[in-house]
């Protein structure tokens, strides 16, 4: 396994930080960060225990037997497609909601 490869794996535990995947004999993270650049509210709605799906290596521990990897890496999404896609909730509603606190402050 190396850095960059491109590898299949089977999802064995979800947190709110992230999916735990099992590779051969290897266990790996998708930190959450890692799985999507839109918001992602749950993993679970996207993803179950059991599906196998490909990643990205993005760091090797041989000794541990622990991968670091990306989901988003190998499941890219079509600029022209991310465009079109209106985000509802994450930053864009914090955004609209700054100026409101701003002057609620000030007062």
């Amino acid at each position: 396994m190396n850095v960059k490869d491109q590898i299949s794996c089977r999802i064995t535990g979800i947190q709110p930080y992230g999916v735990f995947v099992q590779c051969d004999d290897y266990v790996g993270l998708i930190h959450i960060s890692e799985v999507s650049d839109q918001y992602v509210p749950s993993l679970e709605a996207i993803l179950d225990i059991g599906d196998s799906i490909d990643a990205i290596i993005l760091e090797v521990d041989d000794d541990k037997k622990r991968l670091k990897l990306s989901y988003k890496q190998a499941n890219p999404v079509h600029p022209r497609i991310q465009k079109m896609v209106k985000i509802q909730i994450g930053f864009h509603s914090l955004s609209k909601a700054l100026p409101f606190w701003i002057e609620k402050k000030k007062k």
